[in-house]
């Protein structure tokens, strides 16, 4: 599992790549790659294309996120994701909450 972060400055987007295992063991690592940004971007990317798994903490992880980015105003998107990890987030409601290709 790796959890890797790039602010676009020009966009004001922060990309957040998931690799591997997206469970409880990433949590710190997911946290910490928003939280300790000195100011907070306008927009949030979460690349699932190197994702394999997701379980119920991370769907809590992303709703912490989404919180923090500003709830039902945040601009969160999560792309690249496989069929499996689709219809995860599909069957839990996330793409009423979330934008997902």
């Amino acid at each position: 599992m790796s959890i890797d972060s790039n602010l676009d400055q020009a966009s004001n987007k922060l990309t957040i790549a998931v690799d591997g295992r997206f469970d409880f063991s990433a949590h710190k690592d997911f946290r910490d790659s928003y939280e300790a940004l000195e100011a907070k971007p306008e927009k949030f990317s979460i690349d699932m294309g190197g994702a394999n798994y997701i379980d119920s903490s991370a769907l809590g992880m992303l709703l912490l996120l989404r919180d923090h980015a500003g709830g039902d105003q945040a601009d969160v998107e999560i792309v690249n994701c496989s069929s499996d990890v689709k219809k995860i987030l599909t069957i839990s409601n996330f793409d009423q909450l979330f934008s997902i290709h």
